[in-house]
């Protein structure tokens, strides 16, 4: 695999399992060095082992915006740079809206939408110097949102609307910097094999286990789809990408 991020610092939240973990080593695989940032420490820990010395865990709550503007930081301090970010972090609650628990929204909003934002608004000096001057002439960041950014549906009212958050953001950031070369782009997995599902109540789990698709997307196959996009030369920029298993309808 030819290292085309050599020289560049990647950021990825959420990198203690899923899609975040699976990212971090493909970009890693492609030269880039990484931060691996997330609440779970001793699962950074062993992933930065994983990958060699061109990782470095990054423990922070992202839902506070001291937290993520440090961790940008000590990112920044650590590997002088920053070329990539991949908001990766994020939490799927579902169920219906009529006698929801209010406080499963509000947990979803503070890491789906405002943690991302906050990351995003830390990190935006970096990425648009390592634009201005770094090797490739441009720079990433790519906000991980969902199928459910794109079409409601019944019983995922509050998550979709964490993920339609996601998409007008990106795209309003994307119509500021594009000039700028700093590449912004939305990927809209539709049902990937992670422990997202796993922090639903268990009724829910149930219930909603026969719309899964039979043969869901892997980790792995997201992170290839990161991988892509940010590998692309700097005057091609994919700003959005929807990938959902082949027999998913919805």
């Amino acid at each position: 695999m030819t290292n085309v991020l050599e020289g560049t610092v990647a950021l990825v939240t959420g990198a203690s399992s899923g899609i975040g973990a699976a990212t971090a080593r493909a970009l890693a695989a492609r030269g880039a060095r990484i931060a691996l940032v997330a609440r779970r420490g001793d699962r950074l820990t062993a992933l930065a082992a994983q990958i060699g010395a061109g990782a470095v865990a990054v423990e922070a709550d992202i839902t506070d915006a001291a937290q993520a503007h440090d961790a940008v930081e000590r990112t920044v301090a650590h590997f002088g740079r920053l070329d990539t970010v991949v908001n990766n972090a994020g939490l799927m609650l579902l169920g219906p809206i009529v006698g929801a628990d209010a406080s499963e929204w509000q947990r979803m909003l503070d890491i789906n939408v405002a943690g991302l934002m906050y990351v995003t608004n830390a990190a935006l000096p970096h990425l648009l110097a390592a634009a201005a001057g770094g090797p490739r002439h441009v720079a990433d960041l790519v906000n991980i949102s969902s199928v459910a950014g794109r079409f409601a549906r019944l019983g995922a009212g509050a998550y979709n609307a964490s993920k339609f958050a996601v998409n007008a953001f990106s795209e309003s950031l994307r119509q500021e910097v594009t000039k700028r070369q700093l590449r912004v782009c939305v990927i809209e997995p539709g049902y990937v094999e992670t422990e997202l599902r796993s922090h639903n109540r268990p009724e829910i789990i149930e219930q909603t286990a026969s719309a899964l698709a039979p043969h869901p997307l892997q980790a792995a196959d997201i992170a290839d789809a990161i991988a892509y996009v940010v590998t692309r030369a700097p005057h091609v920029a994919i700003n959005e990408m929807l990938i959902r298993p082949t027999e998913q309808e919805r």
